[in-house]
């Protein structure tokens, strides 16, 4: 083996072991992206750290803090999976403090899209004199931050549909009020595993009809974890005002044409529905900042964002079980799928 080839193979040893650090502020650090890093001195891990939640140290900071003789970090590679930060957010740029640690290499696996980070990041190590390596293990880096790099890259959260269907194609029965009980489609592993999802996302979003047949709370309760803002579309304000969505015990935004005051935790959001719904509402989220958007239905809702090609992943499961007739499941058409 060369040297370049046992210089890749140690690069990426100590890239893998970031990314597994990263790994650990899953559900914690959002909006912002998951890092870790790790500082090795004549091939030996020194220090470690990952960002542990938003607003507070990022990465390199703890990475930084957590070596021992301080000494050897002149002497010392820092490993990180993402560019790190050239700008005053809510902590200090850390470029600026791995400069002033007199740290000679860094090594990056991808670069951050942000527009106050991208780039200048890796030009203000550089211009310090740092040897600066980036592109290792860049797709496993991009992709353990795929929500954060498409809001970024996108301008709109990452949008994640989901529903349960019978055998046949359908994903209820056909009903007209809420007395009658939905067709139970999902398995209590895959609800727990849904519950799990709810938890990772920023927020959640159904469609009128959803709402008033199946008076949905949309909170984590199958699993451990903060509930995700409730998003409902309420063109003509029909859900009455004694269903979960409006119980205030959620942050939730009601999207309607019509114009009514806010409530303790509940925003009416008044837009045109003569025009694209869909495009005004995911403005919105991201301008709130919600990186993730877990739709859950109706099949209109959801057939809407399958004809708009907006969705970034699909999770569909399949019941072992034959209706005859019902409401149709999505039709996933020409998608990307």
């Amino acid at each position: 083996m060369d040297i370049q080839s046992r210089q890749m193979q140690v690069n990426e040893k100590y890239m893998a072991r970031c990314l597994e650090l990263a790994r650990h502020g899953t559900g914690k650090v959002n909006p912002n992206p998951m890092v870790g890093s790790v500082i090795v001195c004549k091939g030996k891990i020194i220090g470690e750290g990952y960002h542990r939640a938003c607003g507070e140290a990022h990465a390199e900071v703890n990475a930084i803090a957590s070596v021992k003789d301080e000494s050897l970090l002149k002497e010392s590679t820092l490993y990180v999976n993402l560019e790190p930060c050239s700008h005053y957010g809510k902590t200090p740029p850390c470029a600026a403090l791995i400069i002033r640690k007199q740290i000679p290499r860094v090594v990056i696996g991808c670069t951050d899209p942000y527009p106050e980070v991208s780039g200048r990041g890796v030009e203000m190590l550089q211009q310090a004199g740092i040897e600066v390596v980036t592109g290792v293990m860049e797709k496993e880096s991009y992709a353990l931050n795929k929500v954060y790099m498409t809001y970024q890259a996108l301008k709109r959260p990452y949008i994640y549909l989901k529903w349960a269907q019978s055998a046949d194609g359908f994903i209820d029965k056909i009903r007209e009020d809420a007395s009658v009980k939905p067709v139970i489609l999902s398995s209590p592993g895959m609800l727990q595993t849904g519950h799990k999802k709810r938890a990772e996302v920023a927020a959640i979003m159904v469609g009128t009809r959803t709402a008033l047949l199946d008076n949905p709370s949309l909170t984590v309760r199958h699993w451990a974890g903060t509930s995700p803002v409730r998003v409902v579309l309420d063109r003509n304000l029909t859900i009455p005002s004694h269903y979960h969505l409006l119980d205030g015990s959620r942050p939730t935004l009601v999207f309607t044409q019509k114009t009514k005051e806010n409530a303790p935790n509940i925003d009416y959001i008044t837009i045109d529905y003569s025009e694209d719904v869909l495009s005004r509402v995911l403005s919105h989220l991201y301008s709130r900042r919600l990186n993730s958007l877990l739709v859950e239905g109706g099949s209109f809702l959801l057939n809407q964002f399958l004809q708009r090609e907006l969705w970034d992943e699909i999770q569909i499961e399949t019941a072992p079980l034959f209706l005859g007739n019902g409401v149709a499941a999505p039709v996933l058409g020409n998608s990307r799928l």
